[in-house]
């Protein structure tokens, strides 16, 4: 129980630690939150605190090509979706949240495909 408890606090410093230093950045916000099953990214105005551009892998545009939304496919779906929704609104530049989570696997792969889709992190 103890090191559950000190899990939970280590993730939890890690991705205000993370959060802090994105938003003094001064882009919008790209956050990724990712579960076992499914990935989901978005486009934060911390300012006005709004969410401007989202997708996941529950999104009804990727429904038909996802038969799995826990692997890195779909996770470079949702990185290119989310590029080119933002590159539609006007927005090349980004500062990348990866939250509590390290950067390796589906979170890299996410970030590679929004980069490739025009996005600058």
């Amino acid at each position: 129980m103890k090191l559950q408890k000190t899990l939970k606090k280590q993730k939890k410093r890690r991705s205000y630690r993370i959060r802090n230093v994105v938003r003094s950045a001064g882009r919008y916000r790209l956050s990724v939150y990712r579960s076992n099953n499914h990935i989901y990214a978005q486009l934060i105005d911390d300012t006005a605190g709004v969410t401007l551009v989202s997708a996941s892998t529950k999104d009804k545009s990727l429904a038909g090509d996802i038969k799995n939304g826990g692997n890195i496919a779909a996770a470079e779906m949702v990185g290119k979706l989310i590029g080119e929704r933002a590159v539609e609104k006007g927005i090349k530049e980004v500062a990348f949240d990866r939250g509590p989570f390290r950067y390796h696997g589906r979170v890299a792969a996410l970030a590679d495909s929004a980069r490739q889709a025009g996005l600058d992190f």
